[in-house]
């Protein structure tokens, strides 16, 4: 619904919705406004739009933030294969063979909060547990992420909806 709020890379927007018949549909950031221009008022149809919009900005986002931390985990030689995917119950996870999967709501968080869930899912690659030598881990790659992990989990009904 125009003028409802939602987030995006931490940040705080206003939803404007323009109905133009003729129009093809779109979403962009612009004026410190999530801007959906759609030819339906049908709310499935603006909720998908906006759902792909934040799939799409997650995936480029998501994949820039994986090459920024690669160079802080030394036991990683190549970047890991990456999946969105929703949850809703998590923000990421990482399978035995090494693929990380981010929920795409996470792109609505502060950089900081994304950086902390990709290098947690990093760190699982090396221990694919939560043991002390996994949070030894964690530590030495992120030295502050129960902060970061606390505001993330603080703002979690906001995110993920």
């Amino acid at each position: 619904v125009s003028g409802e709020s939602h987030y995006y890379l931490g940040r705080q927007y206003i939803l404007k919705i323009f109905h133009q018949p003729k129009a093809m549909p779109s979403v962009k950031l612009l004026k410190g406004q999530i801007q959906v221009i759609t030819n339906s008022p049908e709310k499935e149809i603006i909720s998908d739009l906006l759902n792909t919009w934040y799939r799409h900005k997650a995936k480029d986002i998501f994949e820039k933030r994986l090459e920024e931390m690669l160079p802080k985990t030394l036991w990683l030689k190549d970047k890991p294969p990456l999946r969105i995917f929703s949850m809703k119950t998590q923000w990421g996870s990482c399978s035995s063979k090494g693929q990380i999967t981010l929920n795409p709501s996470l792109v609505k968080a502060a950089r900081v909060c994304i950086d902390y869930v990709i290098l947690h899912e990093m760190c699982h690659i090396a221990e694919h547990n939560h043991s002390k030598r996994f949070y030894r881990l964690l530590n030495q790659v992120n030295p502050n992420w129960q902060i970061i992990k606390s505001k993330l989990d603080g703002m979690a009904s906001q995110l993920i909806f």
